[in-house]
């Protein structure tokens, strides 16, 4: 089985933002989201591989391959084109929440969105408990 690459690192997840994210909008919505999730989850950012931001941890095992290991359990990524949230379960209540998010693209697993401004945020705060109560129940 291969080893999964995204680990939590010592990088600066300041440092990475003010470097890494491309337009000062995005560095602000970045700052802004370590403000929500810290307040959602009640732990410090870290960085997860060279570009994403992960809060929490938690050890899973795929159902459906040999894959297991360690991953956050809510976070995001600046990236060029679109901030990439990575706050999504796929449960039915959280379908029902995406209908009040507002503007965003969707992933096989993460949100895309272009600005923090675009959706709604207490609708994001509700995603992001859900999921970590969805993580308690699956994998603790």
């Amino acid at each position: 089985m291969a080893e999964i690459k995204t680990k939590v690192t010592d990088a600066n997840v300041n440092d990475f933002i003010q470097d890494f994210a491309n337009t000062e909008q995005k560095r602000a919505d970045s700052f802004e989201l370590i403000k929500i999730m810290r307040e959602e989850t009640g732990w410090e950012p870290k960085m997860c591989g060279p570009t994403m931001i992960g809060f929490g941890t938690y050890h899973y095992e795929s159902t459906r391959s040999s894959q297991k290991g360690d991953w956050f359990q809510v976070g995001f990524s600046p990236r060029k084109a679109a901030i990439s949230l990575y706050v999504y379960s796929g449960g039915e209540d959280q379908k029902d929440l995406l209908k009040d998010l507002g503007k965003y693209k969707m992933g096989k697993a993460c949100i895309y969105i272009n600005k923090l401004s675009h959706i709604n945020e207490e609708v994001l705060r509700k995603i992001i408990r859900s999921t970590l109560e969805f993580i308690s129940k699956e994998y603790t």
